[in-house]
């Protein structure tokens, strides 16, 4: 427990991914010591995000309304359904402009040292989703991961099980990158899914 208002301050800013004691209290000593108004931002922000933002009642992306903007849009091809681990890989998908279907997001992986199963990334709601009628193919865009690919897997059974077209992104050696300095698994996987 915290004894201090700084010791409140580092112990919240640690529960940040890949943020140490020594990182938070670097964090917190320059908050406090040089940008005093961003320390008040910076609540700011975070209190009114934690407020107002939510999942989306369609993707479960967050949105400050009950369906996001991208489930709302006419425009997007609701025949395609892409399934994301989290809202940062959907921006991603949408950073590229290259897909225009509509999105699923599982807000995890399956982990099973750490005690995630297919209940605890919401596989009931996108099995639902994607037997509206509507979709008509399912791409599995987890990460390359093992668990990503546990995560894949387990959800392509499910959804080919319902007769549903499933597909999962392609993996290989990046545009623009020399092969030498490519790994090796980046390397096989390129092998195995040429074309």
């Amino acid at each position: 427990m915290a004894d201090t208002a700084l010791d409140g301050l580092i112990e919240a800013l640690r529960r940040l991914p890949g943020v140490g004691v020594k990182s938070a209290q670097r964090m917190a000593y320059h908050l406090l010591q040089h940008d005093r108004d961003g320390a008040r931002r910076i609540a700011t922000a975070l209190t009114d995000a934690a407020t107002r933002i939510r999942h989306c009642a369609r993707c479960h992306t967050f949105t400050e309304t009950e369906v996001c903007g991208t489930c709302s849009d006419a425009r997007r091809d609701a025949r395609l359904l892409a399934v994301v681990e989290s809202p940062a890989d959907q921006a991603a998908m949408e950073r590229s402009g290259s897909y225009r279907g509509l999105y699923f997001v599982l807000m995890g992986r399956l982990s099973p040292l750490d005690g995630i199963g297919v209940a605890d990334i919401g596989a009931d709601a996108l099995l639902a989703r994607a037997c509206d009628g509507v979709v008509e193919e399912v791409i599995l865009a987890t990460g390359f991961t093992a668990e990503g690919e546990l995560t894949a897997h387990a959800l392509a059974q499910a959804l080919k099980a319902r007769g549903l077209k499933v597909t999962r992104l392609a993996r290989g050696v990046p545009a623009g990158s020399e092969l030498e300095y490519v790994d090796l698994s980046t390397i096989a996987y390129a092998l195995v899914d040429r074309r």
